[in-house]
């Protein structure tokens, strides 16, 4: 059974598993890793959700303030061996209903072209494309999405 904790950047789990989200985002970026890593500071992240069976911590997530209505969702994870079992919808769902409860109205993200799993995870969950936004507006490998939130019932 999955459970989920919501949590900060300072929860040990969620640092340990963005470790592991780094090694395998560094395998597929290559030479563009560090030009994404310095917009993946984990430092005073205030929501941060992590997944965990049996009492392992198998999966994260985390949203930050882009402005007054929208969040950026950030640090999405799940170990490979989890994968394709809905986890990361589970995380997702749950950093949406958080983002709503705070009064946040949309979410945006940012994912790469080289990651095709997580582009499907995102549009299966309501996401659409929308040009690159900030920093990711000339890049290349960037995919940005969003998702309004305020339009969905999640009772």
């Amino acid at each position: 059974m999955i459970t989920l904790k919501k949590t900060s950047s300072d929860d040990l789990d969620f640092r340990k598993l963005v470790v592991l989200l780094d090694q395998d985002l560094k395998g597929k970026d290559g030479d563009a890793h560090s030009f994404y890593a310095q917009f993946n500071k984990i430092d005073k992240i205030r929501e941060v959700v992590v997944a965990f069976i049996d009492g392992i911590a198998i999966g994260c997530g985390a949203f930050k303030a882009y402005d007054k209505t929208t969040v950026e969702i950030k640090r999405m994870f799940v170990m490979p061996e989890y994968r394709g079992k809905g986890i990361a919808q589970h995380i997702l769902k749950e950093l949406e209903i958080w983002a709503l409860e705070l009064g946040y109205h949309a979410c945006i993200l940012e994912t790469g072209k080289k990651q095709p799993e997580a582009i499907r995870l995102y549009q299966k969950s309501g996401y659409e494309s929308i040009p690159n936004y900030g920093q990711y507006a000339n890049i290349e490998n960037s995919v940005c999405m969003k998702k309004l939130i305020f339009l969905i019932d999640y009772k």
